[in-house]
C-alpha cells in the first residue's frame, strides 16, 4: 500500500479529518496501519483536490506542499469579514460594485510575482502560536508580507448587481504559500471596495487534477468492498514530471545504502528505477548522483 488516493474534499471537512477519514477506511478494507499524510493543507470552506500520501508515499508529501495549485473561487463584493471567507463576521462593508471591464483591468496587477499578507484566520506560527487561535482570542494579529507567483488569473464567471457585479468568479494558477483569501481581499481593495471568499475550489494541486479525485463516499464504499487498492495511484504518479534513472541491481543496492553513484554526467532530479520498482529519488550534479529520497519497496 504505497501510493497516493486523491481525495475530491467535501465542503467542511479539514485537510487532517479528510486524512483520517483515508486511514479508517484503510483499516476497514483489511490493509491495516499505514503512514498516512497529505500534500497541501485545504480549508474546511474549500472544496477539491486533496492528495492523500500513503506508505513510502509519504516521503513525497512536501513536494506536493511546494508544488503549483490552480484554485476556482469567487469573490463577493461589499463586505470584508474577518475570516475573508463567509464564515466569519462583517467587519467591512462598501455600497461600491465594480464593473467587469474594472475587474479585468486591474487582474493583471495581481498576477506574476506580488506581495501578500497572510489571513489573520491561517495556521502560520507567530510566537510559536497558531495566528488563528490568536485571532480568535481577539488579539491584534499582525501578519508579515510573503512573496508569492501568481502565473495566470482570469475571470470564468460573474453575477451583476446594478450597473456592477455582486461577485466575480475566478481561476487562479499559483505558487505554493498563495492565499487565495487574502488575493480576494487585495483584489477588491483594489477595485475601491471589499469583498469576501464565497467558493473556494482547488482544481490542482502538482500532477493531480479533479479527473483523478473520488469522494469520500466512493472511498468508503470500495474500503468495505475491499477495492481500495483499485482506487490508488501508484508512488510515482507523485514524480510525474521528473525524469526517470534507469539503474542496475548493483547501483539500486548502492543507492538504498545511501551511497554515491558516479556515472554519466547529469543535472537536477530524477527517479532512479530498478526496472518498475523505484529505487530513489536522486539529485544529480555533473558525474555524482546524491541520494534525496530513498524508497523501502
Amino acid at each position: 500500500m504505497h501510493g497516493w488516493i486523491i481525495l475530491d474534499k467535501p465542503h467542511g471537512l479539514g485537510s487532517t479529518q479528510a486524512v483520517s477519514a483515508v486511514k479508517r477506511a484503510l483499516r476497514q478494507s483489511g490493509a491495516g496501519k499505514w503512514k498516512v499524510g497529505h500534500g497541501g493543507t485545504l480549508d474546511p470552506l474549500a472544496t477539491g483536490v486533496l492528495p492523500v500520501a500513503i506508505g513510502e508515499a509519504t516521503k513525497l508529501a512536501g513536494r506536493m506542499l511546494d508544488s503549483d495549485k490552480i484554485y476556482d473561487f469567487t469573490c463577493r463584493f461589499g463586505a470584508q469579514t474577518d475570516t475573508l471567507d463567509l464564515e466569519g463576521k462583517v467587519i467591512a462593508e462598501s455600497a461600491h460594485r465594480p464593473t467587469l471591464a474594472e475587474v479585468e483591468t486591474v487582474l493583471p496587477r495581481f498576477t506574476g510575482p506580488i506581495e501578500q499578507a497572510p489571513p489573520a484566520y491561517s495556521a502560520i506560527l507567530i510566537d510559536g502560536q497558531r495566528a488563528y487561535d490568536l485571532a480568535r482570542k481577539g488579539e491584534e494579529v499582525e501578519m508579515k508580507t510573503r512573496s508569492v507567483t501568481i502565473h495566470a488569473l482570469t475571470v470564468t464567471g460573474h453575477e451583476a448587481e446594478g450597473q456592477g457585479l455582486a461577485s466575480v468568479t475566478l481561476t487562479a494558477h499559483v505558487s505554493k504559500g498563495t492565499y487565495i483569501r487574502s488575493l480576494a481581499r487585495d483584489i477588491a481593495l483594489a477595485l475601491g471596495t471589499v469583498g469576501h471568499v464565497t467558493m473556494l475550489r482547488r482544481v490542482k494541486a502538482g500532477p493531480f487534477t479533479l479527473e483523478s479525485a473520488i469522494s469520500l463516499d466512493k472511498l468508503d464504499e470500495a474500503a468495505r468492498g475491499g477495492g481500495f487498492g483499485g482506487l490508488m495511484l501508484p508512488l510515482t504518479a507523485g514524480l510525474d514530471d521528473i525524469p526517470a534513472l534507469a539503474v542496475s541491481p548493483d547501483d539500486a543496492l548502492a543507492l538504498r545504502q545511501g551511497k554515491v553513484l558516479v556515472g554519466k554526467p547529469h543535472t537536477g532530479l530524477m527517479l532512479a528505477m530498478e526496472g518498475d520498482t523505484p529505487v530513489a529519488l536522486v539529485e544529480a550534479s555533473g558525474p555524482e548522483i546524491r541520494v534525496v529520497r530513498g524508497f523501502n519497496l
